[in-house]
């Protein structure tokens, strides 16, 4: 929708959008982005958290953003504290939550139909043991579903699942950037009815 001439062949699977600290005021903005240093982890970028927008393979302009954004701050968990660290983690949590395979088993799927979102937030709860933030495109003119556009998990600083809590100017803040066409992806409402397409159009 952003980027017709850009975005060729979406994945038709979640992919990772970042990880992002929450409330982090110490951040490195000195520290540069540097591809070398996560080439062992490219084959996986590429598939696990592609930039579709600009699908070239060496476009690395997605990543480097989120680590000059986010990773130099998350950078003070001793975890975190590299790039290979960073980019290596998000890959590995990202395989570990599997929303591509949770969603499949309780039988949440791409439809032409519509979802209750008090329904696949249930079925999200009853399998992580916590509460996702689900985020929506809202209705466009004259229709009357919202379309899911992103799945966000919380952790601890341990990196262990937690509640994600709509806290104030908490991971919202994070999100302001995101904006597809003239929508911008916000909290889902529980009463909408909701779309999950497999590709939005």
């Amino acid at each position: 929708q952003m980027n017709a001439n850009d975005c060729h062949d979406p994945p038709k699977y979640w992919t990772i959008h970042g990880l992002w600290p929450d409330r982090a005021e110490d951040c490195n903005r000195t520290w540069h982005f540097n591809v070398t240093e996560i080439k062992d982890l490219l084959s996986d970028m590429r598939l696990y958290w592609p930039d579709v927008l600009h699908s070239s393979v060496n476009r690395t302009q997605f990543w480097k953003h989120e680590w000059d954004k986010h990773g130099t701050c998350a950078a003070t968990l001793e975890v975190l504290n590299s790039q290979k660290k960073y980019f290596g983690k998000a890959i590995e949590l990202y395989q570990h939550v599997d929303l591509n395979g949770c969603l499949l088993k309780v039988g949440i799927k791409p439809s032409s139909s519509y979802y209750k979102m008090t329904a696949i937030k249930e079925a999200l709860t009853r399998f992580y043991g916590v509460t996702p933030k689900i985020q929506c495109l809202p209705p466009e003119e004259g229709e009357e579903a919202q379309t899911i556009g992103q799945i966000e998990f919380c952790f601890t600083k341990e990196l262990q699942l937690v509640n994600c809590t709509a806290r104030e100017g908490g991971s919202n803040a994070v999100q302001a950037h995101l904006k597809l066409g003239t929508s911008e992806l916000s909290v889902c409402n529980d009463t909408l009815p909701t779309y999950y397409p497999s590709e939005v159009q």
